[in-house]
């Protein structure tokens, strides 16, 4: 199979579909990759890197969106919709249903979309897990940074000192992103809370965090009660494939102190604040009600080096199998036919239909 890595577009997006490693792995097997130049530099990868490796590099995306199959990291923006054709085959990031633009372009185009997020095994999501880890990580990293004074947080410090109480916050969710952001949270010394509505999940933090973490039953009354008091408020709300309910509504993010700061890490699926947009890692925060409010989508995006070692770790299986049997590789393996949303003019994956029902049935 021919196989294509375009660069990413995404502002401050760095990260790469393949690194080496894994274009070294299509190539032994008899596969062509096309490499983008500049593709992989963000990510500590030259050119020549690529080369050795056995890819040919190219200075024209539209050679490397033209390959039989194209691995990205995020989902293709508009200036790409051009490159999406019935002949192609996409892995990547797509969070479509936050993005109708996105999918009626994949729908128009007839180009077959699978999504790293929605591929699920054993009710786990392999190829989310990595970057959740690394978002539910920076989540706390940059909610302290935007937390300093200069940055027009309250001047608070997550740790405290002694004979200063230490900041508080509070994660809305207990899955990976919320478990990794409360690891970072008491590794700072702060008070941490999170608050899920599945009780053998709070049971199972219990035993991960002890007394450490205050682990609250998920309601509308137990969130008013204490979003109020958090210099830290983190969204971690996960429903695969469909947008986050809103839990923290306008008027509770009013109640919050001035200078508090709110990371909805969900925004990418549409987020669970109802005061959260979508921003960039070049303008990264805006404020509403008095509160500094970060919105990026492509958060493990700051971390390029480390996110893209870890994405292609677990991205490869797949996409040897897809450079091996081309789409039957979905009916090998049903974990990977989990992750198809699009194909030929139809939504396939049921969230996607619920979200987007005027886009029902294909048009061939």
């Amino acid at each position: 199979m021919n196989i294509g890595i375009p660069k990413e577009i995404k502002d401050q997006e760095q990260r790469v579909g393949l690194l080496p490693a894994s274009v070294r792995a299509l190539t032994d097997q008899g596969h062509s990759v096309v490499v983008e130049t500049q593709a992989g530099i963000g990510a500590g990868q030259a050119d020549n890197a690529y080369r050795q490796a056995g890819a040919t590099i190219t200075e024209d995306a539209a050679e490397a969106w033209s390959q039989d199959m194209v691995v990205k990291v995020k989902e293709p923006l508009q200036a790409e919709y051009q490159y999406l054709r019935k002949e192609l085959l996409l892995f990547t990031y797509l969070h479509l249903a936050a993005n109708q633009a996105l999918t009626e372009a994949l729908l128009d185009s007839g180009t077959s979309a699978i999504a790293y997020e929605c591929v699920e095994r054993d009710r786990h999501f392999p190829l989310l897990t990595p970057m959740s880890i690394i978002a539910g990580r920076l989540a706390v990293q940059f909610g302290a940074h935007f937390l300093e004074a200069p940055q027009g947080g309250s001047g608070i410090l997550l740790g405290g000192v002694p004979g200063v109480r230490p900041g508080q916050v509070t994660i809305l969710g207990g899955g990976v992103v919320g478990t990794e952001a409360a690891k970072m949270a008491v590794g700072l010394g702060a008070q941490v809370q999170i608050i899920d509505i599945n009780l053998d999940r709070l049971g199972e933090l219990e035993a991960l965090f002890g007394s450490r973490v205050e682990l609250l039953h998920s309601s509308t009354a137990q969130i008013e009660a204490v979003v109020p008091s958090a210099d830290l408020l983190i969204g971690a709300v996960l429903v695969p494939g469909r947008r986050p309910p809103t839990l923290v509504t306008q008027e509770l993010v009013g109640k919050m102190r001035p200078g508090s700061v709110i990371v909805d890490v969900a925004v990418d699926q549409g987020g669970c604040i109802e005061t959260i947009r979508t921003t960039s890692h070049t303008s990264p925060t805006y404020v509403e009600a008095g509160v500094l409010h970060y919105g990026v989508p492509n958060m493990p995006g700051a971390a390029p080096a480390t996110a893209a070692q870890a994405l292609n770790n677990s991205t490869l299986p797949y996409v040897l199998q897809l450079a091996n049997q081309g789409i039957g590789a979905l009916k090998a393996n049903p974990n990977l036919a989990k992750g198809l949303n699009i194909h030929r003019y139809e939504i396939i994956h049921p969230a996607i239909r619920q979200a987007f029902p005027q886009l029902s049935a294909a048009v061939t």
